[in-house]
């Protein structure tokens, strides 16, 4: 416990110096959603176009800033520090609740500027919060886990996208259904089970992050 939220302190406290994976979130996000306010006209859209663009721009956005937590650690020389002092398991978790604390931050800026950016309109907070939730649960572990695969890799941008697009696509399925019910839409299926999936994915990918981690990070 001590450990985790060491590493968890020591990666907050360098990126409120640098603001890089924060900076890196938030100029993405706010890009690409005034983008599509300029190119929508101020019309606004659809439900599902509307789920969709929500979240395309939560994934690429952690995917461009969040594996950094692991590639900050080469760069500066301090992985094999951590491997000598911390455990795999506190490492692993103090890693993904960093990563966690960022993509809620994105998700709460998405939750505050879509509506005035992209004219969404939330029907059911309930809906949009849950999916939210465990849609970054699930983003954020598999994240974690292939940043540190790829963080002694030479081509580290063209191999994470690789290894982590197929992993979320099941993910970007069901959490679009989920917002599109969420935004007054009918996704054509039970929104229950969009819930009962996303929490087993949520579940899955955690676990399976942890299990396998200290294989990667000891390899």
């Amino acid at each position: 416990m001590i450990e985790f939220l060491a590493i968890f302190q020591k990666d907050l406290r360098s990126e409120c110096r640098t603001r890089y994976a924060l900076n890196g979130l938030l100029l993405f996000a706010l890009a690409t959603m005034a983008a599509l306010s300029f190119a929508s006209g101020g019309i606004g859209l659809t439900p599902m176009w509307a789920a969709v663009f929500v979240w395309i721009i939560t994934m690429f956005s952690a995917l461009s800033s969040l594996a950094h937590a692991f590639v900050k650690e080469s760069e500066t020389k301090t992985e094999t520090f951590l491997k000598l002092t911390a455990s795999a398991d506190a490492v692993f978790f103090g890693k993904w609740a960093f990563n966690m604390v960022l993509v809620i931050g994105l998700q709460v800026i998405l939750s505050l500027l879509s509506p005035l950016l992209l004219g969404l309109t939330v029907d059911d907070w309930i809906v949009w919060s849950v999916t939210m939730a465990l849609g970054g649960v699930g983003l954020v572990s598999i994240v974690t886990l292939l940043g540190a695969v790829v963080a002694a890799a030479n081509v580290r941008g063209a191999l994470f996208s690789v290894l982590a697009l197929p992993l979320l696509l099941p993910l970007l399925i069901v959490a679009i259904r989920a917002t599109e019910f969420a935004l007054g839409g009918d996704p054509g299926s039970s929104v229950g089970d969009s819930m009962i999936v996303l929490g087993a994915y949520a579940v899955v990918t955690t676990t399976a992050g942890w299990l396998l981690f200290p294989f990667v990070w000891r390899g």
